[in-house]
């Protein structure tokens, strides 16, 4: 499980908002998506998923104020070994 924490954000900046979701828990997303907006007094940024995978909690909610290194989500790594099933359905 891959955790998705609130990024230092500099210049003495140590909150931010969730503004908006870009995906919900249950959802694949690819390494760099933007996966969740956040707001700060001085600026807009996205923070981007660091891994394929699905999200398995949403742990920072649209509205809430969060502190630098605090978890947003978290994101289930997609593994290769994934789709033997097909591989044996295969003649």
């Amino acid at each position: 499980m891959i955790k998705i924490y609130l990024p230092e954000l500099g210049e003495n900046i140590t909150k931010a908002t969730v503004s908006y979701w870009y995906f919900e828990e249950g959802m694949s997303v690819v390494e760099g998506n933007d996966l969740v907006e956040m707001t700060t007094d001085k600026a807009t940024f996205n923070v981007p998923a660091p891994c394929s995978g699905a999200i398995v909690e949403i742990m920072a909610h649209e509205g809430d104020v969060v502190e630098v290194g605090t978890v947003l989500a978290t994101i289930e790594e997609e593994t290769v070994e994934n789709g033997s099933e097909e591989g044996e359905q295969e003649v």
